[in-house]
């Protein structure tokens, strides 16, 4: 496979608005919550997370994404009516305060409760972002209702059980079938095709040895005929792989000094044919994609 071979010519539609996917965008992660486990509690006040959104939008993210609740291991649930309060009045501060930049940009909303999309899609948000791929009751059902593009990730269990999952046969072939499965059972309750975004799902019921062979082999879920969300950023497997490297100096990291290597992922996904990538350093990723898709057209002709 070419370093630069093109992105395949998907497009996502909500609404009047249209996202062509032949070109990589950068989706830059907002989190309004007390407890996510990189920036949680930085941007859980409006003024900071519209703050904060300018700055993301300014740096090169076509797709905000918003998430109310964190779905790190062991996070505590949180209820309905907190995550609405958490999320809406940020969809709306991004739609009425931030002019046209405002109302063009494309809001993803992080969430697995199906009240809280709706909420959030009729303040003005684009799409439904579902680390569950619409399991819960009613997910499934609102997502077609509303006709909203669904990003569907693959995991097994719930953050609290997840990791006790994370066994495979062939990593590559099951991720694959089990998202294969989630599509139809989705697509059986009347979600478009069309309007699906597959992620992988990492750092969700996958251990170091899954992920390396899951981002070498990132490629294989192409077969799926999909658009490709891939996000990584900041995430554990990142912190092992430096850990592994035998260099002192970055053996031990938080998880805000792994940007460098996430956006290296970043990279190595999108040359494997994913047209989203989700991030918390949107500058940085943005240099990356900069480069590709200039050495991409080169390539071209």
């Amino acid at each position: 496979m070419s370093l630069f071979q093109p992105l395949s010519n998907y497009t996502v539609i909500s609404r009047d608005k249209v996202l062509d996917l032949s070109q990589p965008h950068i989706m830059g992660i907002l989190n309004v919550t007390p407890d996510s486990f990189s920036d949680g509690g930085q941007f859980n006040a409006i003024d900071s997370a519209l703050a904060h959104a300018k700055e993301m939008i300014a740096a090169g993210a076509s797709i905000i994404d918003i998430g109310g609740e964190s779905t790190r291991p062991n996070a505590q649930a949180v209820a309905t009516s907190d995550e609405i309060q958490r999320v809406v009045p940020v969809v709306k501060a991004i739609r009425q305060q931030l002019g046209s930049i405002g109302k063009d940009i494309w809001l993803s909303i992080d969430t697995s409760n199906p009240a809280v999309m709706q909420a959030a899609f009729d303040a003005g948000a684009d799409i439904w972002n579902d680390v569950r791929a619409l399991k819960r009751d009613g997910a499934a059902a609102m997502a077609a209702k509303l006709d909203i593009p669904v990003m569907l990730m693959h995991m097994r269990g719930e953050p609290t059980t997840m990791n006790n999952l994370a066994q495979y046969d062939d990593v590559i072939k099951d991720v694959s079938a089990e998202l294969a499965a989630r599509i139809d059972e989705v697509t059986n309750v009347g979600v478009k095709r069309e309007k699906i975004i597959i992620d992988p799902g990492f750092g969700f019921a996958k251990d170091y040895e899954h992920h390396r062979a899951l981002l070498s082999q990132l490629d294989s879920l192409q077969t799926l005929e999909l658009p490709m969300m891939f996000g990584i950023s900041r995430k554990r497997f990142l912190a092992e792989v430096l850990t592994k490297s035998g260099v002192e100096a970055v053996a031990t990291t938080q998880a805000l000094e792994r940007d460098a290597v996430g956006t290296a992922a970043g990279l190595f996904a999108l040359q494997q044919g994913a047209s989203i990538i989700r991030t918390h350093n949107v500058a940085m990723m943005q240099q990356a994609v900069a480069l590709w898709q200039q050495l991409s057209s080169y390539h071209q002709g």
